[in-house]
This record gives structure tokens, sequence and C-alpha cells, in this order.
């Protein structure tokens, strides 16, 4: 037999339901980041780092899986 407790309706406390409060992780995972190789490159000149286009395209591929994964 379940146990049931009997409240006032002054008791219950009524607030709005926000959507966001529930799917806040899933719509940040749906909105996607890119990482342009053109936004590598330029990165990897002002610091001053030697590269060539297999490194770009891997660091890019980490890069976009890793704010994926956030």
């Amino acid at each position: 037999m379940r146990k049931v407790e009997v409240i006032k309706a002054n008791e219950v406390e009524i607030r709005p339901f926000i959507l966001s409060d529930f799917t806040h992780n899933s719509e940040q995972r749906m909105g996607k980041e890119r990482v342009s190789k053109k936004e590598l490159k330029k990165l990897a000149k002002e610091i001053g780092l030697d590269y060539n286009d297999e490194q770009i395209q891997f660091s890019k591929k980490l890069i976009e899986l890793y704010l994926a994964k956030r």
C-alpha cells in the first residue's frame, strides 16, 4: 500500500515552466561551432609556429571535436 500525504492548496509553490532548465545541455551540443583552416593558419602565424596543411587539418578536427563534446 502506498502512503499519501495530503497538503493544502496554499502550500503548493507554482512556478512557470522554463524549457531551457531541462534542455540547456542538449541545446549547446546541437549548436556546432566551426573552426576554419584560415583562422588556424592566422593564429599559428601570430604565435610564430611552423605548420603544414596536414597539421592544420588535424588541429581543426581535434578542436571541433573538443568543442562538440563540451
